[in-house]
């Protein structure tokens, strides 16, 4: 099959798995990016089980092709399924807007496997239909045109990264976890993801096997089980005046940690997940013990960004329609919204 991906840093993780399937891959990235892409390909740096160093995997070795394009120049004709993996914000400049509203009128499947999930997956959600969550995204009308049965949702749990020494084409995986998708609501498109899953479970290198599968479950709250990661990790990385490792910002105060967990775990039952659909909170604080660096959203505000995810403001705005609430969740959000005021101070200029 050929898979378009918007976004190619953490989006150059499955397109990795996709091309050691055999499958061809677009990324659609920055014009100085597609260039590099084009020309070197991707390397993706990933440790196999019980080995002590990472492998580097290299487009150009692998059975599928790889190719980049700037947002004007993707012809939607040739794809199967399509990838969300932008930052959310990033889908509000315009041509990637532009983009979007072809992709929402081509009727293609698409599979987010972004932390703030599309405003139109969210819509399948019955609970959420009536309750307003525009104020959530950077510009939610990007949304607009997708009917949601074409949209689903992947938890990016693998953590990843660019080392910033490294030329942008190199991805760096600190944690081979899997992504986790929901179903589609149309069964030839869940015919699509199922294949893909299925290829992926497949594959070996050297006779191991390959960590970040694709799994294909039943339920559509089997991604939000990231909302409870993210609220206790990722968004405590940020801190009023500075960062901290994931790994400080969950054992720092494990009992509070504990506590936040169970809140959205809890939210998300009422919303209408189950048990069976989270992650039990000792098998996140295990695994956060391995997360050394700041989340990328507390990096991106360290580094003067005027705007990130906010999956700690949709998880407080949908709590509160439960008439539920949190001095921590509460305390994020205050402190989130305040660096990113700084933020756009900065880049204000200055006055005549």
């Amino acid at each position: 099959m050929d898979i378009l991906i918007l976004g190619a840093s953490y989006g150059s993780l499955l397109s990795t798995k996709l091309l050691m399937a055999g499958h061809n891959v677009t990324l659609v990235c920055l014009p100085e990016e597609a260039e590099l892409f084009n020309k070197e390909g991707s390397v993706v740096r990933i440790k196999l089980r019980n080995e002590d160093d990472h492998r580097s995997l290299k487009s150009s070795d692998l059975p599928g092709s790889l190719d980049a394009v700037p947002p004007g120049q993707v012809n939607l004709k040739r794809y199967s399924l399509v990838a969300f993996a932008m930052q959310e914000p990033q889908y509000a400049a315009p041509e990637v807007k532009a983009l979007l509203k072809q992709l929402g009128e081509s009727g293609l499947p698409c599979l987010s496997i972004m932390n703030m999930p599309p405003l139109a997956f969210l819509k399948r959600i019955d609970a959420l239909k009536d309750i307003d969550l525009t104020p959530c995204y950077r510009d939610a009308s990007v949304w607009d045109v997708f009917d949601p049965a074409n949209v689903s949702l992947c938890s990016p749990d693998p953590q990843a990264f660019r080392p910033p020494e490294e030329k942008l084409n190199v991805l760096h995986v600190g944690l081979p976890t899997n992504f986790k998708a929901a179903p589609f609501h149309h069964s030839a498109h869940q015919s699509v993801l199922e294949q893909l899953a299925s290829d992926i479970a497949e594959l070996t290198l050297d006779g191991h096997n390959v960590p970040v599968k694709l799994k294909a479950h039943n339920s559509l709250f089997v991604p939000m089980a990231k909302w409870s990661m993210l609220l206790t990790g990722n968004y405590r990385c940020i801190g009023k005046d500075n960062i901290r490792p994931i790994r400080e910002a969950v054992h720092s105060d494990k009992n509070a940690s504990a506590e936040v967990y169970a809140f959205v775990d809890a939210l998300v039952e009422k919303l209408g997940g189950t048990a069976n659909d989270a992650v039990p909170f000792e098998k996140y604080a295990s695994a956060a013990e391995n997360l050394a660096k700041p989340s990328s959203a507390a990096r991106a505000i360290d580094a003067g960004a005027p705007n990130i995810e906010r999956v700690d403001r949709l998880v407080q705005t949908i709590a509160r329609e439960f008439n539920m609430q949190h001095p921590v969740i509460d305390d994020i959000v205050r402190t989130v919204d305040q660096r990113l005021i700084e933020n756009r101070k900065l880049r204000e200029p200055e006055p005549a």
